[in-house]
């Protein structure tokens, strides 16, 4: 089996009326990569699997597959395997024949076609199901079905659209250990996508995360979690709520810095590396996230940077008890990108840039109709949204400590503060 690598160079999807779905996508798949696209629904990574399919015209940009750019290539030269979220099977022929088909169609010897058609099936775990037809299998055993169509031909590249979304938890969780082992044992190239952190954190090699069609960042699960791009990325990795604050940044005489949320105030000394930084934000708001799991209950008394308030309510999540914590700060919402204007929108890093290319903006003028004024003027400035409660979230481990209405005091771990601009992007820059 031959490898693919797959090159997006500023690949742009504009939809008629204007809608641009992929905005200047800069991206790679390496040779035998897991590569996972995660992101909201209407994101545009469907939109970008299905142009590398050749299901969906390119409007502008490169894609190259294996060094052979491929925007015009149809889809049965781009030897390519897709797999839907419902399967997509023949309902007609038995699951042997939705295996078989493809090396039917390719002539291939029928002795092999058999032979890979039995061994793929116990590899799969459908072998007892091969004389059956799809109605009567479950969710799972026709997504198994559906993979195996698209792995018995053995192609160059696997493209995989949300395949385990309309199934149960534990089937997903089941499937997904499968899909891995599968997909690592073929060494193929693999582009998966997903709006499950759950299933990007497992799966991938590493993540590519997009927001209303901008790549937002891209690393391994243990960089995009552990050292996030922008809020964006770190609020939608979080399995509970992200606490995002908004803080003034002080730099009292010159001696430490100091992030004032009003009623709390934290210090951060010189010797934090990433102090000079964010000291170049004085006088300014900024962002402060930090995870669940970065403020621990203390007693009174116990020095070093806290935050204290009303516990309002606790949660029991089984494994864990999460608590409300009311302080006085308000909560943010993590800043998006703005839809995009023919006149300037958002880059790949999230940073306001000038037009698109010549062709993208001949081609939104066409479709658009005079109608650029009206989507400047409808779209909402950057970080835009209510305040949310003021409530930070706090992981308790599986006992609580306190109960609802008492006092509560957390330790802030610094080492686990993320710090943003207002327009969500990191003010110390992630390492990749």
């Amino acid at each position: 089996m031959t490898m693919s690598t797959v090159v997006l160079d500023s690949v742009t999807k504009v939809y008629p009326g204007g809608h641009l779905a992929v905005d200047r996508m800069n991206l790679r798949a390496e040779e035998g990569e897991l590569l996972v696209l995660l992101g909201p629904s209407g994101c545009g990574k469907s939109t970008l699997l299905r142009m590398i399919a050749g299901l969906e015209e390119i409007t502008s940009g490169d894609l190259y597959l294996d060094g052979r750019i491929a925007n015009d290539l149809a889809p049965r030269d781009r030897d390519v395997a897709m797999v839907f979220q419902n399967g997509a099977l023949y309902p007609h022929r038995s699951v042997r024949g939705n295996l078989s088909f493809p090396l039917e169609i390719a002539k291939a010897d029928p002795n092999m076609i058999r032979e890979r058609v039995i061994e793929l099936s116990r590899a799969l775990h459908i072998d007892e199901t091969l004389d059956r037809r799809p109605g009567t299998l479950s969710g799972g055993q026709r997504q198994r079905v559906a993979m195996g169509r698209a792995i018995v031909r053995q192609p160059s590249l696997f493209l995989m659209d949300e395949p385990l979304s309309n199934l149960d938890a534990g089937m997903r969780t089941e499937l997904r250990m499968e899909i891995s082992s599968l997909v690592r044992a073929l060494g193929v190239t693999t582009i998966y996508v997903t709006h499950d952190q759950v299933e990007a954190l497992t799966l991938a090699d590493r993540i590519a995360i997009m927001n209303r069609g901008i790549l937002q960042d891209v690393g391994t699960p243990g960089q995009i979690y552990n050292d996030p791009a922008t809020a964006f990325v770190a609020a939608f990795l979080s399995s509970q709520q992200l606490n995002l604050l908004s803080a003034m940044v002080r730099t009292p005489q010159n001696q430490y810095i100091s992030l004032d949320f009003g009623l709390h105030q934290i210090t951060m000394p010189w010797t934090d590396p990433r102090a000079y930084a964010v000291s170049q934000h004085t006088g300014s708001q900024i962002i402060v996230g930090i995870r669940p799991d970065g403020l621990t209950p203390i007693p009174e008394g116990v020095d070093g940077p806290h935050f204290t308030g009303r516990v309002r309510a606790l949660e029991y999540h089984g494994h864990e008890w999460l608590a409300y914590l009311e302080v006085g700060i308000p909560a943010v919402p993590a800043p998006e990108p703005g839809p995009a204007t023919v006149n300037g929108y958002a880059n790949g890093n999230g940073h306001a840039a000038g037009g698109p290319a010549s062709k993208v903006r001949a081609v939104m003028r066409r479709l658009m109709s005079g109608a650029e004024e009206q989507v400047a003027e409808e779209a909402p400035p950057v970080g835009s949204g209510h305040h949310r409660r003021a409530d930070l979230v706090v992981r308790l481990g599986s006992r609580p400590v306190w109960r609802a209405g008492e006092h509560g005091r957390v330790a802030v771990d610094l080492s686990r503060l993320m710090l943003f601009t207002q327009q969500g992007n990191r003010i110390d820059p992630p390492r990749r």
